[in-house]
């Protein structure tokens, strides 16, 4: 039988799901680094190895070391990216 509070606990969870907007930056390099990681270790393993046996185990050993360096790239280069957008849109306005 569980608790109420437990209950309550796990209600709020449900009912409150995601980070403040304050996370919005470190969020969007977090999926946009694991996704493009991702995609990149699989062109990159499948043109120098092959789609052979092993494949995808040499692609997520890749992906391993790529995915940090990517997150870190992405958090880095956001700023400036987002200025050269906002340089090149007619309006200037995001």
């Amino acid at each position: 039988m569980e608790s109420p509070a437990s209950t309550s606990f796990f209600k709020r969870v449900v009912e409150k799901r995601g980070l403040p907007r304050r996370f919005t930056p470190i969020v969007f390099a977090f999926y946009m680094s694991s996704i493009m990681a991702f995609l990149m270790t699989l062109v990159i393993t499948a043109v120098m190895r092959g789609l052979g046996a092993g494949f995808f185990s040499a692609a997520m050993s890749a992906y391993a070391l790529a995915m940090p360096v990517a997150f870190c790239c992405v958090l880095v280069v956001r700023p400036l990216v987002m200025r050269l957008v906002k340089w090149t849109i007619a309006d200037g306005e995001l």
